[in-house]
């Protein structure tokens, strides 16, 4: 009712406040995702990133990041929409890593004019890296044959059934170096000369976020509210952009919902929860 009667009075008898729209970055970074269990991928962010950068009354968007990192290629394309958005209307972008902003996550925090994290926020990892596993024993002893046919000598390239080869590993590498530099070059392009000359910096390892901030990985150390009201003043309101809500009360994207994509999601969340968790569980989360 205080808010209604607000808006009907003229803006000249209105209390003046600075509305600053935030968006929630959370989770690890992958394809895909559902109703069930939304993922950190550009489909699912693009509205909402859309919608808070459409406040032009706005003088800066914050984004709360928390992510350990995923798919690179999604964890770029969230980079480019960002600066994206932030040039066209004109916006300054503000980073608040919670937890980890690691690996994909850090490159997602690159998007930032400014990025801030708090002294214990864990912040780098800017590397590569690709896991899995080998079952060639196990089918010889539950007497399973694997068969595979293809059409292409290397199409079968680094099967977790067969036996691993020296050339699949070698040829494995060679991706991961490729994106390796592309991560790197996106550091030097938006860190520039506030990187400390430190050989470890692109060597995957991470830190604290007051050794991020030595390091020249971060701006600042702090937590959003403190910040932004230190910045705008004390009538700062923080304005979360959510999306439509589900038939679960979750905002998320809207997709329809039917039998075959609960059965499908409830398979494919097993895995994603998995995986999830491996990417947490390296920086003790």
């Amino acid at each position: 009712m205080a808010g209604l009667l607000r808006r009907l009075l003229p803006k000249r008898f209105r209390k003046r406040e600075t509305v600053i729209p935030v968006v929630r970055m959370h989770g690890a970074i992958m394809a895909g995702g559902s109703q069930f269990r939304p993922a950190l991928n550009l489909a699912t962010y693009a509205p909402l990133l859309e919608k808070a950068f459409a406040r032009k009354d706005a003088p800066v968007v914050a984004i709360s990041l928390n992510s350990p990192g995923g798919s690179p290629v999604q964890s770029r394309m969230i980079y480019q929409r960002i600066r994206m958005l932030a040039e066209e209307n004109d916006k300054k972008v503000l980073i608040f890593v919670e937890d980890v902003a690691a690996s994909g996550g850090y490159m997602i925090a690159l998007a930032g004019d400014e990025i801030i994290a708090d002294p214990t926020s864990i912040v780098g990892s800017i590397g590569v890296v690709s896991g899995g596993f080998g079952f060639p024993e196990l089918l010889k002893k539950i007497g399973v044959e694997r068969r595979v046919y293809t059409a292409g000598e290397n199409k079968a390239i680094l099967d977790p059934f067969q036996p691993e080869k020296e050339s699949d590993v070698e040829y494995l590498k060679t991706l991961q170096i490729e994106i390796h530099k592309v991560f790197m070059d996106m550091v030097r392009m938006r860190r520039g000369d506030k990187l400390a000359d430190d050989p470890y910096i692109f060597s995957g390892l991470f830190w604290t976020g007051m050794r991020g901030l030595d390091l020249g990985l971060i701006d600042g150390l702090g937590d959003m509210r403190d910040v932004l009201r230190r910045r705008y003043g004390k009538k700062v309101k923080l304005e979360l952009i959510t999306g439509a809500r589900s038939l679960f009360g979750k905002r998320v994207p809207g997709v329809s919902l039917n039998a075959e994509h609960i059965a499908a999601a409830s398979v494919a969340g097993l895995a994603e929860v998995a995986e999830e968790k491996a990417l947490w569980g390296r920086f003790g989360l």
